[in-house]
């Protein structure tokens, strides 16, 4: 009867024992997953941090370059890197999107400038577009329905950040290196009159006259891949 109990005893101690070695390795897993989803939140609140520092960086790079050219660019350079050319007499005649050879020639002198700047080491795989976006104003030919006018103002812009593109594209300054990239990263989109100025420069708020002269524009955009390496930390595909 002894032997038995010592038997059970036994039994019953290495049962404990593999529980608890269980336990053991449950904590241990847990207390990885703890440790890498750290890791990864860590990650997604220094990625825009990081970012941040670059932006401020090649603000400063180009305000360095192109503070004594923008009034003559009929350009603004805003904190969010955004390049503004709204001088309406450089860059298109009314209703057209053939460039001006003012434009053209502000274009010459901005661009290859601005390209440097993003193609840097540092920043180059941090871009993921270049946006060249066109605006216009709300106004039309008189008598034009507000969607008639909306689907004109659409086809304008468009047409103006295209050519704008193409004529940067084609640029013959630009190397093999630098062609290639851009077809990657370039884009040319209209917005129409759907992001209307005030006589700041700023976002028409309601009740607010909206300056026409400010809202038609070419804007020089960059896009980074912050957001991408936050969903790629987080494992959202």
């Amino acid at each position: 009867m002894l032997k038995h109990n010592q038997n059970q005893d036994s039994a019953d101690a290495e049962h404990w024992i593999s529980l608890s070695d269980l336990m053991t390795a449950l904590m241990m897993l847990f207390l990885l997953i703890s440790v890498v989803y750290m890791i990864k939140v860590q990650d997604s609140v220094d990625i825009p941090r990081i970012f941040k520092a670059d932006q401020q960086q090649m603000h400063a790079q180009m305000h360095e370059q192109f503070k004594d050219k923008l009034n003559k660019w009929g350009a603004v350079l805003n904190p969010d890197l955004t390049v503004r050319f709204n001088h309406q007499d450089i860059q298109f005649a009314t209703g057209s999107q053939q460039l001006r050879p003012e434009f053209q020639r502000a274009l010459d002198e901005f661009f290859p400038q601005y390209l440097h700047i993003l193609m840097q080491e540092e920043y180059r795989d941090k871009i993921k577009e270049i946006r060249i976006e066109g605006h216009t104003s709300s106004l039309w030919v008189e008598g034009m329905s507000e969607d008639e006018a909306y689907i004109k103002n659409m086809n304008l812009s468009q047409g103006r950040a295209q050519e704008t593109l193409i004529y940067l594209l084609t640029h013959p300054s630009l190397n093999l290196e630098e062609r290639q990239w851009l077809k990657q990263k370039f884009r040319a989109i209209g917005f129409s009159s759907s992001q209307l100025l005030n006589s700041k420069g700023l976002d028409l708020q309601v009740n607010e006259q909206e300056d026409t002269k400010q809202s038609q524009r070419v804007e020089f955009r960059v896009v980074t891949n912050t957001e991408d390496k936050i969903r790629e930390m987080v494992g959202d595909k």
